[in-house]
């Protein structure tokens, strides 16, 4: 959707890279509401799923091609970002995750309001050399971003503790609490939903993209243990990612080690992922880090019990009380073992925390309350005042 350059409409430029999982999640939620609210939003990513919806929504769509990892065509992103922004104009940039801000903060150097939200440091994802030239980054480029967006308030410690000086606001993650209800099918519902299982087994499911954040290889090596004392329970994998094969092959040897190899099952990624939740007797997010993961968020507005990693965000994204049951240190098969088969063996316990769950998220953790809060930030901002008509700016990019 284009609109005449006397449009009197604000514009916000949301900027995004990678355009699939939770970051392309939060962007279009914000978008919707942006839209609704009467703002013009741009969207600016390599195209993919988010440009796709992010246009059904009624939002202009601009091609940004960037990698998803800083490398040695950084300079052409940001050249190709800046001619961009000298043709959308915008009064307030709003940069997604790691690499979006920092070809963002490079284009626009703070010459307009510029949000950055890591969305998980950058830092956290890397090791070695690499993990340090990201700190040293995040520590000087957030003199360019006016204010830094953090999902939880265990991020922002892990920025402050890392030594980014910064002014942080922290807007919790929401989701669409009518869209992930604890209501829908829960049986068989064609090739991309849960199909019959044996009676009694319990289903373990975890939703998340195939990679080592996500830590979907803990939970393979603690699934035997968990068979050990629950030998008919079944893991869903619902998801994809470059860590496919890797884990294709681990679960292959580990199901072959507790000759059970029907016990796990890939599902690859689907186009509605509410009739895994509401299947599940049981869903697992093993994070090795996250800034506040949307799928627990997601599973608890559907009702059902979570067991998460005790990574940024996650005791904040739990109702009081659940931490005791819901939550273990990452990188540990034996302590997610444990945890999952008690929760498995403890039918009663489930139902009482998918419950609490499922009004915490209506209480704490509505999409409409993170939108708002992010529509107080940007009046801030740009004074308190009505957004201007970016038209009027002078050009970012000299």
């Amino acid at each position: 959707m284009h609109r005449s350059a006397t449009d009197p409409r604000p514009r916000v430029l949301h900027l995004a890279q990678p355009v699939e999982g939770g970051v392309a999640r939060v962007v279009l939620d914000l978008t919707k509401a942006q839209l609704t609210a009467g703002l013009r939003v741009t969207v600016a990513c390599p195209g993919g799923e988010l440009a796709e919806r992010a246009r059904a929504l009624g939002a202009e769509v601009r091609g940004w091609h960037a990698d998803r990892s800083p490398g040695a065509g950084l300079p052409d992103e940001v050249r190709r970002l800046g001619r961009l922004l000298d043709e959308v104009r915008p009064a307030l940039v709003h940069a997604h995750s790691a690499k979006a801000g920092l070809a963002g903060r490079l284009a626009v150097r703070g010459r307009v309001p510029t949000l950055f939200q890591p969305h998980a440091w950058s830092f956290e994802a890397v090791g070695g050399a690499t993990a340090t030239l990201a700190l040293r980054w995040e520590r000087w480029g957030a003199r360019w971003a006016h204010r830094v967006v953090c999902v939880s308030e265990a991020e922002r410690t892990t920025g402050m503790r890392a030594g980014i000086r910064a002014r942080y606001t922290v807007v919790p993650n929401g989701i669409d609490t009518e869209h992930f209800t604890p209501a829908g099918p829960v049986g068989p519902v064609g090739p991309a939903g849960p199909g019959e299982r044996p009676a009694g087994a319990p289903l373990v499911v975890c939703v998340g993209r195939l990679c080592r954040q996500k830590g979907q290889d803990v939970l393979l090596r603690a699934w035997p243990e968990v068979l050990r004392r629950v030998p008919d329970a079944r893991l869903a994998l619902v998801g994809d990612g470059p860590d496919r094969d890797a884990l294709h092959r681990l679960a292959a040897s580990v199901c072959a080690a507790s000759l059970r190899a029907d016990s796990v099952e890939f599902v690859g990624p689907v186009a509605d992922v509410r009739p895994w939740y509401r299947a599940a007797d049981l869903v697992v997010l093993p994070s090795r880090w996250e800034g506040m993961a949307l799928a627990p968020l997601e599973a608890l507005a559907c009702g059902r019990p979570v067991l998460v990693t005790d990574v940024d965000g996650a005791r904040e994204s739990l109702p009081p009380g659940h931490a005791a049951h819901c939550l273990v240190p990452p990188g540990r098969p034996g302590a997610l073992a444990g945890a999952v088969a008690a929760l498995l063996l403890d039918p009663e316990l489930r139902a009482s925390l998918g419950g609490r769950g499922r009004r915490h998220v209506l209480s704490t953790h509505d999409v409409r309350r993170t939108a708002e809060a992010v529509a107080v930030l940007y009046r801030e901002l740009l004074g308190g005042r009505p957004l201007v008509s970016f038209e009027r700016r002078e050009s970012i990019h000299s």
